[in-house]
């Protein structure tokens, strides 16, 4: 079997757009675990969120979270990888984001805490399916040292015009991309899916040639680049296509089972 480790991202990949996973593909899946593959998801969702899923469908290997900074077992739970952001970019964030009146939450120990309550983060718990804490002295929050990600969610225009200025500011000190259009995320700069496909890889000893990452969105950017096969979903963004080895069928036309039958199943 040419391909022996499988990450694939959880929104828009794996998942349709109603957050389901299709028979078919929950079939493909189990076929190719049957045949010793390991498969796993690569998701920038909290692990509590991430694990539900992965439980779902059958998967008992560690998963790939918060964008590649917490690399979890699911069976005992035990951390395998972990990065966190650096504190003093947690608190620069903080503070401008208070200037640019900027919703951010924070996730320390897979809990989200956010300063006050409001749309964007029910909207947010609503889809990952999670609890939150409001925090009102949110500055004790990012001042804490084990924070996994830090999360903006604003419109996707006013998002990318304030990229270059975020980019400019903190330079190679953090990890900074978008999952979704309207969330701008930070990590640290070791908290990429790339860095985690490559460390998963080294822990089962399966050369990176014989891994396979698809994906959707530009967080995926670094493990599709590092991957033996990178797959960008037929709704994937523009950006992904152009370095991707291969190009399936959208999130709601089982382009992950494509994957499997095409490269696992029946290679």
């Amino acid at each position: 079997m040419p391909y022996r480790l499988i990450a694939m991202d959880l929104d828009d990949t794996l998942l349709t757009d109603e957050l389901t996973v299709s028979d078919k593909t929950r079939k493909a899946m189990t076929d190719a675990i049957a045949l010793g593959a390991h498969l796993t998801i690569a998701t920038g969702r909290m692990f509590d969120s991430a694990q539900k899923i992965a439980r779902q469908v059958g998967l008992n290997v560690p998963i790939i979270t918060y964008q590649g900074s917490l690399i979890k077992n699911l069976l005992d739970e035990e951390i395998l990888y972990e990065r966190s952001v650096p504190v003093d970019v947690a608190k620069q964030l903080y503070a401008y984001c208070q200037e640019h009146g900027l919703h951010l939450q924070s996730y320390i120990s897979d809990k989200l805490y956010v300063s006050e309550d409001g749309d964007k983060i029910k909207g947010y718990a609503k889809q990952s399916n999670i609890p939150y804490t409001v925090v009102t002295d949110f500055g004790t929050i990012v001042s804490q040292e084990n924070q996994t990600k830090l999360l903006i969610i604003d419109e996707p225009a006013k998002l990318d015009a304030l990229l270059p200025e975020l980019k400019s500011l903190f330079g190679s000190r953090v990890h900074l991309t978008k999952s979704k259009p309207n969330y701008l995320e930070f990590m640290h700069p070791e908290g990429t899916k790339g860095h985690a496909l490559r460390f998963l890889a080294a822990h089962y000893g399966i050369p990176m040639d014989e891994t396979i990452a698809m994906g959707d969105a530009m967080n995926d950017h670094e493990m599709v680049n590092a991957a033996g096969l990178g797959v960008a979903m037929a709704n994937a963004v523009p950006a992904l296509k152009e370095i991707a080895d291969f190009i399936t069928f959208s999130n709601n036309d089982d382009g992950v089972a494509h994957v499997l039958q095409k490269f696992v199943l029946n290679a």
